[in-house]
């Protein structure tokens, strides 16, 4: 069941939380999220001058009577937040204990929890693409009754395969509807890189949060000697002498990378963080998301 991902502890404390967006969303489908959107809902907001045409049960008539003058009232509208998961698959974000692929799904897990029990809607795009129902099922997911189906079908899926996360998020920035918010999880270690494809998602209008998620073991390798690195994805191969002296040089690489990740994400407005696999779901969950203002 769902709960093999987050147990139902936890899950009963990410109800009581609120997802929170910098942008308003300009979805088509009503929802419970404050729009700054002028509609006809149950809150008053403003008035307007009357114009030609205009809807005449929306006439101030008190107002009229006062100033001689017509206008129309105008309502807050509420809109559903749209909220896309991109979810990494590829053979790479299996490696480690506990698997990074788990570990991300966990997160899109909350993620998709909190989201529909506020009522918004939520699309989790995994790639590469299963090859079984799940693709439909993770896909325009609404309301809080569907939270424990979404949780079952995301338990369910296998990683493994290749992918190049520029085009997958560019084709979801192409074929999503509305722009909302884009949670992109992923180690970012695609080889034809991550730049343009978080450009595409900003170009869409959309609001974004990447997550890099790494094993201990990528920073802290326990294997020396003369070995053989096999790409995950690719399956290239070469042969290395890996002692002390490259061990510093390759973690000096792997650090800077994920800085050079996190510096072209904070001079474009996106929210980044990198986290581990081993972390603590709660602490993350409850704590860190809290403090980076995903939720409240």
């Amino acid at each position: 069941m769902g709960q093999e991902l987050l147990d139902s502890d936890l899950l009963r404390r990410l109800e009581r939380l609120q997802l929170l967006s910098q942008r308003w969303s300009k979805g088509a489908l009503r929802g419970e999220r404050r729009s700054r959107n002028r509609g006809y809902s149950v809150e008053f907001a403003d008035y307007r001058n009357y114009v030609a045409g205009d809807d005449l049960r929306y006439l101030d008539w008190n107002l009229y009577g006062r100033l001689d003058r017509l206008f129309l009232r105008l309502y807050e509208e509420d809109r559903e937040l749209p909220v896309t998961i991109f979810l990494d698959a590829s053979e790479s974000m299996t490696f480690g204990e506990p698997s990074k692929f788990r570990f991300a799904k966990q997160v899109a897990a909350a993620i998709g929890h909190v989201v529909l029990c506020g009522s918004d809607r939520v699309s989790v795009r995994v790639f590469p693409e299963p090859k079984d129902h799940h693709r439909l099922s993770l896909i325009n997911v609404r309301s809080r009754h569907s939270s424990l189906r979404l949780l079952q079908n995301l338990s369910e899926l296998q990683g493994g395969g290749q992918s190049d996360l520029n085009e997958e998020l560019r084709k979801g920035a192409i074929e999503s509807p509305h722009a909302g918010m884009a949670v992109v999880l992923s180690d970012f270690l695609s080889p034809t890189g991550y730049e343009a494809g978080i450009k595409a998602l900003m170009a869409r209008g959309f609001q974004i949060m990447a997550v890099s998620v790494w094993s201990a073991e990528e920073f802290q390798p326990t294997s020396y000697g003369d070995l053989k690195f096999v790409d995950a994805e690719t399956g290239a191969m070469q042969e290395v002498s890996f002692g002390k002296f490259r061990l510093r040089r390759y973690q000096a690489a792997a650090t800077a990378y994920v800085a050079r990740l996190a510096e072209f994400c904070r001079r474009r407005g996106v929210a980044f963080w990198s986290v581990s696999s081993a972390t603590s779901l709660e602490d993350l969950l409850l704590k860190q998301m809290r403090q980076l203002e995903l939720w409240r």
